[in-house]
């Protein structure tokens, strides 16, 4: 699965802020980082080659950058089962092709001598204006919020780049969706654009848990991979005997859209309490509703939240009947 890369002495000149990437047959300079996270390191480079010389670019030209500029994640790899998982987000990543996924649009990975064994380095657009969790803590120093308008936009893309991962067969889940996980894109005088990323717990959404050590074996592999401000409940409390499927993701969904709209997770509301607990709270579906704009947002807008956060997942709606709902609601309130 792994790709070569060539100009190994400046990976460490890069590592630092300066230097050259040389990702299979193409050349980066490192501006800077941008981000980081676990063993991840993300940077801003520029490519010092026409990108029309390279074979990737032209298989994504629909996102050759005007002025040569990427994100590049740098992933430092310890064991054979980190290594595993990144080559299986690099699979994962490369089945889709929606414009509200993140896509990848190259990747190496090199075997190291050192402390790691193998570094990964995986490129993708880049988008400045940072993620739905950066700017939710902006806008909560300022007491600010969207507008309707802008909500029922942005969570509208989110749900055609989660539909578009349900639509396999089987199914995928992003097993991930959180502020922190959706770029946004801010056009002058237009709605932000949204951008769903991070494709390293995708996985196939359907599993059938048939005894109690499979359903340890899912929440513990929960418990590393899904967020828990935004993990679904059957995810902390499975059953021994349980169907899981993709609507693990529209409990997240309602989670974001919440979130979204009031700049905080619907549920860490609980780690403030004396003898409060994130878990109870999800599992019981325990909502409060904080202080919003004013006017506040319609009650359709939380009646939508609520609908996606049944904490019975069976009673909760597929990304379809979600993607009719979040139109109705555009039409009305858009018009």
């Amino acid at each position: 699965m792994g790709c070569s890369i060539s100009g190994l002495n400046a990976l460490y000149d890069a590592a630092t802020g300066g230097g050259d990437v040389w990702i299979n047959e193409r050349r980066f300079r490192v501006l800077r980082q941008i981000g980081e996270g676990g063993f991840a390191f993300v940077y801003l480079v520029r490519e010092q080659q026409p990108a029309s010389d390279a074979a990737p670019a032209r298989r994504h030209s629909a996102h050759v950058s005007e002025d040569g500029t990427y994100a590049m994640k740098k992933v430092l790899i310890q064991s054979k089962e980190q290594l595993d998982l990144v080559r299986e987000e690099i699979r994962v990543s490369s089945l889709f092709n929606h414009p509200n996924l993140l896509p990848l649009l190259d990747h190496a990975i090199i075997a190291v001598k050192g402390d790691w064994s193998h570094e990964a380095y995986l490129l993708f657009p880049v988008h400045l204006d940072g993620t739905l969790f950066d700017n939710a803590n902006v806008m909560l120093s300022r007491k600010e919020f969207y507008s309707t308008a802008d909500v029922l936009q942005i969570f509208r893309q989110m749900c055609e780049g989660l539909k578009h991962m349900h639509s396999f067969d089987p199914p995928y889940a992003h097993n991930d969706v959180k502020p922190g996980n959706v770029l946004i894109t801010r056009r002058k005088g237009q709605a932000p654009v949204a951008t769903l990323m991070d494709f390293g717990s995708a996985r196939p959404a359907r599993k059938q848990i048939r005894s109690r050590s499979e359903a340890l074996q899912l929440q513990e592999w929960a418990a590393e991979h899904c967020s828990a401000p935004y993990r679904a409940p059957e995810l902390w409390d499975c059953p021994s005997h349980a169907d899981i499927d993709e609507r693990t993701d529209i409990w997240s969904l309602g989670c974001t859209l919440y979130a979204i709209m009031f700049n905080v997770s619907p549920f860490e509301y609980a780690l403030g309490e004396s003898g409060g607990s994130l878990q109870l709270a999800i599992v019981n579906g325990q909502l409060k509703w904080p202080a919003g704009p004013n006017p506040p947002y319609p009650d359709e807008l939380r009646q939508f939240v609520i609908w996606m956060l049944q904490p019975q997942s069976e009673m909760r709606p597929h990304i379809g009947d979600v993607v009719l709902h979040v139109d109705k609601l555009i039409a009305k309130y858009l018009s």
